[in-house]
């Protein structure tokens, strides 16, 4: 494996047409794959109508409509006919990504990809396809299933100057390389004295799927968050998808980058022009005066379902997507506390320790005299996410409760 990365790395100047004819992987263990693999999502536009996969069942489609709402981020709502007349291209969200890292991989040859099926197979969601034909075996590496093998190998790439993507097919996977990621990734710059820089981008899916079991829909954000020495960012659009995905892969740092399994069919029209996101940098969703209402990744859609309702009930909330969950965007989050006086926090991570609970520290500790009501945090419950698709709905947070919430706290 070592003379794998060293002709990788000394391809720099040279075109890479060597590939290593590597056997396809065509067993994989059934907790992993077949949960994943046979999921089915319905498409969400960016005018709110929701397609279904063929053979959905209408109690089905009426979940999917409660739970998936539509991608508006503005007061008013965009019609069908305005957003097909508007420059640049429509992707699905795992679509964005792919453009992203592809685009990375044409202008930097150090970029690679390693994971699990991410080659041939094309990835569990098909965020890598068809780069293995277009880059070859060496850099879009398949790996065994052994995330605390190829997270090691990965990081200890990014030390030679390489700069690895590695694919976790589920971030709940990803613990068996907690070692490797905190210990490794998050230390080396700092122990080694400045002499390694460790440009290493993590990513893979997340959160809390349709009836994956408990396993699969973890919420595991507040873990890597408490690592010392990385960055971590959750892309909720296919716009900050992409831009996210460009930006993590430039850093000199090692980035975290959660992808939610419920959004990857999200679909919206992106620019043709190359852009990147600030990885430090908040998104203001929607502008308002009454409350602000903190969240990121899914619940951004469960937030903005809310917001309707709360606008024809006289409310004018402000919902801002954190988007960066280490380190908070504290300048855009100030403005809007020192606007609006009050804040409510919604997320899907669990209660205890979680995304919401290091936000409400932080706003307390910098903005406390620009409060004039308790922080009030909404958070998914502190069990394993149950099987059975109704108690699942009970575990995260649903856009009623935001309602709620928000009279309550303009009372």
């Amino acid at each position: 494996m070592a003379t794998i990365f060293q002709g990788l790395r000394g391809g720099a100047a040279v075109a890479l047409t060597n590939s290593i004819d590597s056997k396809k992987l065509l067993s994989r263990s059934t907790s992993r794959s077949l949960s994943e693999r046979k999921v089915s999502f319905p498409v969400v536009r960016s005018d709110g109508s929701v397609n279904l996969n063929p053979g959905g069942s209408n109690a089905r489609a009426r979940r999917v409509d409660q739970l998936i709402t539509n991608a508006v981020a503005t007061k008013a709502d965009s019609s069908a006919a305005s957003s097909t007349s508007k420059p640049g291209h429509e992707l699905l969200l795992f679509e964005a990504l792919r453009e992203g890292l592809e685009e990375e991989m044409d202008r930097d040859p150090h970029v690679c990809v390693m994971g699990e099926d991410v080659g041939h197979y094309g990835g569990s969601y098909k965020v890598t396809r068809g780069l293995a034909d277009k880059y070859g075996d060496l850099r879009v590496l398949d790996t065994p299933i052994a995330e605390n093998s190829f997270t090691g190998m990965g990081i200890g790439a990014a030390m030679t100057g390489l700069r690895p993507i590695i694919e976790g097919m589920n971030m709940g996977f990803l613990l068996l390389a907690f070692n490797q990621i905190s210990n490794n990734c998050g230390m080396l710059h700092y122990t080694s004295g400045g002499q390694f820089t460790i440009p290493v981008v993590i990513r893979g899916p997340g959160g809390v799927g349709r009836q994956l079991g408990a396993e699969h829909s973890q919420r595991l954000e507040s873990y890597f968050q408490s690592i010392p020495g990385i960055q971590m960012v959750a892309c909720s659009t296919p716009y900050n998808a992409k831009g996210l995905m460009k930006a993590a892969i430039r850093s000199e740092n090692p980035v975290i980058l959660f992808e939610h399994v419920l959004l990857y069919n999200l679909k919206e029209r992106i620019p043709d022009e190359e852009y990147i996101c600030n990885l430090e940098e908040a998104e203001m969703v929607r502008p308002g005066e009454h409350v602000t209402i903190l969240t990121y990744s899914r619940m951004r859609y469960h937030v903005m379902q809310a917001a309707k309702t709360l606008v024809n009930k006289g409310y004018d909330p402000e919902v801002i997507d954190i988007r960066s969950l280490k380190p908070f965007d504290l300048h855009m989050i100030g403005n809007s506390v020192k606007k609006t006086h009050r804040v409510l926090i919604v997320e899907e991570c669990m209660r205890t320790g979680g995304i919401g609970a290091s936000l409400t520290a932080a706003i307390t500790e910098n903005f406390h005299d620009y409060l004039d009501a308790p922080i009030v945090c909404l958070s998914s419950q502190d069990v394993p996410t149950p099987y059975a698709g109704t108690l699942e709905e009970w575990t995260v947070v649903q856009p009623a409760q935001i309602v709620t919430a928000v009279e309550q706290l303009c009372q």
